[in-house]
């Protein structure tokens, strides 16, 4: 911890610019595990589109800004925000790349207008057989489809996220007024609380799936569960946090 604190010291008081480059290379070296980590969580959603590599390189750009803003006194240790940074960098990278398919945009909307029909009806969760019958469609095709578009669903429900809390993860979010950090803490809270308000199950698939980085498969075998029963607990927690997010 004093090591931290004294390298931060010399980062923001060194006025030399070959030497403070030169603590900033030792603190990008320090951290950049933790870019290897969010890289390779996300690699798992997005392999089929894009190469690790390029994520690691949008994540060290995470790194440095965050290193370039990062202020000790605001007492946020250097790795929750480094990480909220790094994160974000890639998505936000991902994002202006659209390479998301319109077939994969199309598949989540009729999901979703089929889920919310069903349950307008129904007056609860709609099962993804239920789902399966309405579209027509055999109970396999619809988990396909489930998995097809869990991809965009995490960037979906991030925006929806956004959107709702009027949260941007950018320049004018935490560093920049005692105001904003409140509203950026308070968001985290509602955050945990919505994911909090998941049945355990749900909660654990979630974090395995997102935060972990583990397939459908392997969440099914540490559960004893069917990879299709995954896929159905998984659905249900995204249908359930979206609608916390557009409350």
């Amino acid at each position: 911890m004093a090591r931290q604190i004294d390298i931060w010291d010399r980062y923001s008081q060194e006025e030399n610019l070959d030497k403070k480059k030169e603590i900033k290379k030792v603190i990008i070296e320090e951290y950049i595990n933790l870019v290897k980590i969010i890289a390779g969580k996300l690699y798992n959603y997005y392999a089929s589109n894009i190469e690790y590599d390029d994520l690691m390189s949008y994540g060290v750009i995470g790194l440095i800004d965050a290193i370039d803003k990062y202020d000790p006194s605001k007492n946020i240790k250097f790795e929750t925000y480094a990480s909220i940074r790094i994160r974000g960098s890639i998505i936000d990278q991902i994002r202006n790349l659209d390479w998301i398919p319109r077939s994969i945009r199309q598949k989540s909307k009729i999901l979703k207008d089929a889920n919310e029909a069903l349950e307008s009806k129904l007056g609860r969760e709609a099962s993804y057989q239920e789902i399966a019958k309405y579209l027509g469609k055999s109970e396999q095709e619809v988990l396909t489809l489930i998995d097809e578009t869990s991809v965009y669903n995490i960037l979906s429900i991030e925006d929806d996220f956004n959107e709702s809390f009027k949260i941007q993860l950018k320049d004018e979010s935490i560093e920049s007024s005692p105001e904003d950090l409140t509203v950026y803490n308070d968001t985290i809270k509602e955050l945990q609380r919505t994911i909090g308000e998941l049945n355990e199950r749900e909660q654990l698939i979630i974090n395995l799936y997102y935060y972990e980085g583990l397939t459908y498969k392997e969440i099914g075998e540490i559960l004893n569960i069917s990879e299709s029963r995954v896929s159905q607990i998984h659905s249900k927690a995204i249908s359930k946090m979206r609608k916390q997010f557009q409350h």
